[in-house]
């Protein structure tokens, strides 16, 4: 398969650092959730969730365009993301996504229709719904 974009970001001190994309437009502080830490930076699964709340809305709009649907521009898209214990111990933790659609002045039913769509279209679902290829390169 042909990659059509690709973006870098490096993460330096994990949790409590930061990660900046190649470009250089881009620098987060890192700090750990609310739950163990002092919530004063971003979090990885906030910066997750705002990456699949575009990619999905940008996927329902597709979607609408092609069926000549005309959304409100007050359309939007929330996705949770949270941290879930995965085994007894608490030691393994496991995400926890949710996604809240509100399309204005579209039918229940539509929206339906739209959003199994859009989840075969927006590559964040894919990848949260399906093992992904993950590659590691050791420097």
């Amino acid at each position: 398969m042909t990659r059509v974009y690709e973006v870098q970001a490096t993460a330096i001190g994990g949790r409590d650092g930061s990660v900046a994309t190649s470009d250089g437009r881009h620098r987060f502080l890192l700090a750990p959730p609310e739950i163990d830490g002092s919530g004063s930076g971003a979090s990885p699964e906030q910066l997750l969730a705002a990456g699949y709340a575009s990619c999905f809305l940008s996927a329902l709009q597709s979607v609408a365009q092609d069926r000549d649907i005309r959304l409100p521009m007050d359309s939007n898209v929330t996705v949770k993301v949270g941290l879930r214990q995965s085994d007894p111990d608490g030691a393994e933790l496991d995400l926890d996504v949710s996604l809240a659609v509100d399309l204005p002045q579209v039918s229940q039913d539509r929206i339906g229709e739209m959003v199994s769509e859009a989840h075969a279209r927006c590559p964040f679902s894919r990848a949260l719904a399906a093992p992904t290829s993950v590659r590691t390169i050791v420097e």
